[in-house]
């Protein structure tokens, strides 16, 4: 750039996108406590950040309009104050002063989804206003206006890529939620600092004299800025956003399944999915100045980012399982065992994984998403007052399509068509850019049209794509596969040990016949209480830890929390195929209820109380276990036991063990150290009567399970103080992120 106010400005503008990123991040995670880690809360905050920005960019738009350039680089600079003042204050507006007072609203409801979206307002507004305002006080000449205007997004957009890896793998582990947002706040103050210096140096923009619009003396080509209706680039923009978004979500939902996922996908991935949008709209912005169709050059990157993802898919369910580089990811795909990213360092894995597969999946389609961005600004803009209101239009267009990517594809489509029925659909809506293409230039998008549809056609079925993503190499293997909006559940057969595997998202959850780990999970504290009559359990699985959970005579009701929906089903389905009998009498059982909603929140909003609370077993490195592990946690399941009540986990780690005795003043430690059953109330050892009541339980728990608990209960012991350690807690889930 040759402006170096124009540069600088730029620079600061990647500093802003990298904090937003981090926010983003931090805040999803912040609201989800209110209304729970479900589908719909899920969704409900997404949708309130992005209207958020959609009215910012809009208001930022109109405004920037009626200011000179120099006080939009001002403006601009406050805005960056703005957000750095509320985001230092942002955890404890959301987190100690919203939390007590959101938590009891039901979820999902309307309630919640308003309350995200008036929490979210102030400063996702205030983000979505600063682009405008940055171009309007940057953009100085019509012709360079598409070269500029995508420069700045593009290095926005590389900021976020930045903020996006930096949040999971640096500021996160290093300092927890509060932590990462200050180091947020503190990057917008620099870039709201160092705008207002820029500004006091340099008056930046345009002269005293600004350029009018566009001369139109005689014949005007459509192709010059502006000779389009701008109508006709909001419809299309709006739709790419659709598109963007949800495909975002099936990238995403294949990459979840395929790298088996961690608390660092989510964040990685989205780095990769942003880099490659940042490199596209930096390319595009060098040499839009020369390009004399954008129309047709928008069209194509539609229709070739659509194509290139089809092509993506195929290569995934379609290339032999034998190719080389390509074996690694199916044996890895059918081991139970994942890669706990983070916990564990082998480079290689994480370049297969994290690196290599997003790179093939999704890279170049998200290169031509970035590109369309400058090309569309190459053909709008046509004056140098009203750059920054075309731009907040566009953008507020954009990000509504986005919206309704998010909430029709995330909430409907995933449910009723899967993930391969959803990518056809969208397949099938990208020959709208094909026919406008056609209609504008006629034969020229003949082919595009047609890649389109023959890919929609040979788009693989649920079977075949996720029986890859599972490793099932041959074709006789037992699958079953389910999937909704939340998960994608798959029950295989061990071969030769007539034994299934359940699989939530690509990772083993548990395994059936029931036995094991799970089962005396659900078990023991069943045995220890004097008489559960009522029980609640976190996470249903294969569902041995609530089968166990019952094992007593006494117990009247059994409530299981379960987020993945279609968990429930697929057993059904199991039961049906298989002789398991323990399964079958768990279906029929008129004691459990399944309930579909997140548990922990379901714990602190309703005021029902139970004798037996238990957590089924999750790994630490799993996404979102740090709410399961935390202090503020097991304190609040705690004001949920009734007297003498007890609450059970397992406890992988040091850490677990210490969390969990610090909300707890009696624990009883079991199975060498994995099960920790606690209490508000006194828990003497008594091995002999737990022992009777195991043996009063063989008929349900059978011979083998019940031998296995005595062994566990005779062992038992009161467990010693806790050790001088950090704990898990809600604002820093260190065992989640891997801290030592």
């Amino acid at each position: 750039m040759r402006d170096r106010t124009a540069l600088f400005a730029g620079l600061l503008f990647l500093l802003s996108g990298a904090a937003a990123l981090v926010y983003q991040v931090a805040w999803q995670r912040l609201l989800a406590l209110h209304s729970g880690v479900g589908l719909y809360s899920v969704a409900m905050i997404v949708a309130a950040f992005m209207a958020g920005l959609g009215i910012g960019s809009r208001l930022g738009g109109a405004a920037s309009a009626r200011v000179s350039a120099g006080a939009a680089f001002r403006l601009f600079a406050l805005l960056e104050l703005a957000i750095a003042a509320f985001g230092a204050a942002s955890s404890w507006i959301y987190y100690d002063w919203l939390y007590p007072r959101a938590v009891h609203i039901e979820s999902p409801s309307w309630t919640g989804g308003v309350l995200h979206f008036l929490a979210l307002l102030p400063p996702t507004a205030l983000m979505g206003m600063s682009l405008p305002f940055l171009v309007r006080a940057v953009v100085t000449d019509v012709e360079g206006a598409g070269r500029r205007i995508g420069w700045l997004y593009g290095i926005n957009v590389l900021g976020a890529s930045f903020g996006a890896l930096a949040a999971p793998w640096l500021l996160i582990p290093r300092s927890g939620l509060r932590g990462a947002v200050l180091v947020a706040a503190a990057a917008n103050t620099a870039v709201g600092l160092g705008a207002l210096a820029l500004a006091g140096a340099r008056r930046p923009g345009a002269p005293a004299t600004e350029p009018p619009i566009l001369a139109r003396a005689g014949p005007f080509s459509p192709e010059a800025p502006g000779g389009r209706p701008f109508g006709l680039w909001l419809a299309l923009y709006a739709l790419s956003g659709f598109v963007a978004l949800s495909l975002e979500i099936v990238w995403f939902r294949l990459v979840d399944v395929a790298v088996k996922s961690t608390a660092f996908t989510f964040g990685t991935v989205l780095s990769v999915y942003l880099l490659g949008s940042a490199v596209g709209s930096l390319y595009g912005s060098a040499g839009v100045a020369r390009l004399r169709r954008p129309l047709r050059a928008f069209l194509l990157a539609q229709c070739g980012l659509l194509a290139l993802t089809a092509l993506g898919v195929l290569a995934l369910a379609a290339l032999p399982a034998s190719a080389p580089l390509y074996r690694w990811y199916v044996e890895y795909w059918a081991t139970p065992e994942f890669f706990a990213f983070g916990h564990v360092s082998a480079p290689g894995t994480v370049a297969r994984l994290y690196v290599l597969l997003p790179l093939v999946l999704f890279f170049l389609p998200t290169v031509l998403m970035g590109f369309s961005f400058p090309v569309l600004q190459r053909a709008v803009q046509d004056e140098v007052r009203t750059s920054g209101r075309k731009v907040g239009l566009l953008q507020a267009g954009n990000i509504a399509g986005c919206m309704a990517g998010s909430l029709l594809v995330g909430l409907l489509a995933l449910a009723h068509l899967g993930t391969p029925g959803t990518l056809r659909l969208l397949l099938v809506l990208g020959l709208v850019f094909a026919l406008v293409g056609w209609r504008e230039y006629g034969g020229a998008f003949a082919l595009p049209a047609l890649a389109l549809a023959l890919l929609a056609a040979a788009v693989p079925g649920p079977d075949g794509l996720w029986s890859r993503l599972h490793g099932l190499t041959d074709p006789s293997t037992f699958r079953l596969f389910d999937e909704d909006a939340t998960s994608v559940v798959a029950v295989t057969e061990i071969p030769g040990r007539g034994r299934f595997w359940l699989w939530v998202n690509g990772k083993s959850n548990s395994w059936l016949p029931y036995g094991g780990t799970h089962t005396l999970l659900g078990a023991l504290p069943a045995l220890v209480h004097p008489g559960p009559v009522d029980v609640a359990v976190i996470g249903l699985g294969s569902g041995d830890t609530a089968w166990a959970a019952g094992c007593r005579g006494e117990t009247r009701s059994v409530t299981v929390f379960e987020i993945s929906t279609p968990q429930p089903p697929i057993l059904r389905r199991l039961a049906v195929r298989a002789d398991l009998p323990d399964l079958r009498s768990l279906l029929v059982d008129g004691r459990y209820r399944v309930r579909p909603t997140d548990g922990r929140h379901a714990l602190e909003a309703e005021a029902v109380l139970y004798d037996l609370i238990e957590t089924d077993a999750i790994w630490p490195e799993v996404t979102g276990s740090g709410n399961l592990f935390s202090l503020e946690f097991f304190t609040a399941a705690a004001r949920r036991l009734k007297p003498g009540g007890v609450m059970c986990t397992w406890a992988p780690t040091p850490r677990v063990h210490a969390t969990f005795g610090a909300a707890f003043p009696h624990v009883l430690v079991a199975e060498n150290g994995e099960i920790l059953i606690g209490s508000l109330d006194p828990l003497p050892v008594d091995a002999d009567t737990w022992q009777e009541r195991a043996d009063a339980a063989r008929s349900y728990l059978g011979r083998r399970a019940t031998r296995s608990a005595r062994w566990a209960l005779r062992h038992a012991r009161s467990a010693d103080p806790p050790p001088p350690i950090a704990l898990n807690r809600d604002l820093f889930p260190r065992d989640e992120f891997a801290v030592d």
